[in-house]
């Protein structure tokens, strides 16, 4: 009797194991699915307020300012009669923007400097961990408010900015990757076989430390859109008239009692968009998948 039921008690176990598991996936798929539709959302709403004259941010209609959400202007209108939907797709695609060029910076001379610091050793890697850790020690919000003080803002000043500051984060990842590969049998035999170093590193190591990369490039998205948005919101960020969720949500403080609309809607959005972001790179470095 003790024999069968120490036997039975796994295959319970195996079993409800295996009952989970379908409602995990359908979770999973779920939340990919709640993400992809936000993101696609997002994009074609900013793509739309470049395109069609009827999403213009900037459209002032004074009849209709302070609306509620209504068929006609679905977020609401601001003081002056500006559609709130348009002027949030608009301030997405500030966002997007932002993000893209903070990453290129980041991802490509973070990686290339962690490349590097990895493959060379020694002296190299000591003064570019030195250089990194200097980076890292800087305020790097208090820094960009200084630099747009001095040069003003524009989305490539605020994504060169910004990228700067997760070139740090990006070159320690390469490097530790490129660490734990150079000396593997395959970056060997193209040694061996008289691969030069710029070839080992761009063919056989970069390729190798790019999944590692990438996994925090949706980390480094996030970064860029709450960073932009935060600046904006304290003035430093993309000028008026850009619209800008960070600017946007300013903009609402002052009318928040009575129309709460112009504030909440950006804000939701930008929550929405940063969520479906991690979601996907959550997805994306799960290695159950």
């Amino acid at each position: 009797m003790l024999t069968q039921e120490a036997d039975t008690r796994p295959a319970l176990s195996n079993s409800r194991s295996r009952v989970r598991t379908p409602g995990m996936r359908l979770d999973s798929r779920g939340s990919i699915i709640f993400a992809a539709v936000v993101l696609t959302i997002v994009i074609g709403g900013a793509v739309a307020s470049m395109l069609i004259p009827q999403f213009d941010p900037l459209r002032a209609d004074f009849s209709a300012a302070m609306q509620p959400p209504s068929p006609a202007h679905w977020f609401g209108t601001d003081a002056t009669g500006r559609d709130i939907f348009a002027r949030t797709m608009a301030g997405g695609l500030s966002s997007l923007v932002v993000a893209a060029l903070t990453l290129a910076v980041g991802l490509v001379v973070g990686s290339f400097i962690g490349i590097v610091a990895g493959f060379f050793g020694r002296i190299v890697d000591e003064i570019i961990g030195t250089v990194i850790d200097l980076m890292l020690a800087l305020p790097g919000l208090i820094l960009i408010m200084v630099v747009v003080s001095l040069v003003g803002s524009d989305y490539w000043t605020i994504g060169l900015l910004i990228g700067t500051l997760t070139i740090p984060i990006f070159a320690r990842i390469a490097r530790s990757a490129t660490l734990s590969v150079r000396e593997r049998e395959f970056v060997q035999a193209a040694r061996l076989l008289g691969a030069s170093r710029v070839r080992l590193m761009t063919q056989e190591i970069a390729r190798t430390v790019l999944p590692s990369v990438l996994a925090y490039s949706f980390t480094a998205i996030t970064v860029a859109i709450v960073a932009e948005g935060s600046l904006s919101f304290l003035g430093y960020g993309l000028q008026p008239p850009t619209p800008s969720w960070g600017s946007l949500i300013a903009e609402g403080r002052t009318h928040l009692a009575g129309a709460p609309w112009i504030m909440l809607a950006p804000a939701i959005v930008m929550c929405l968009t940063v969520l479906a972001v991690n979601i996907l790179g959550e997805r994306f470095t799960r290695k159950d998948t």
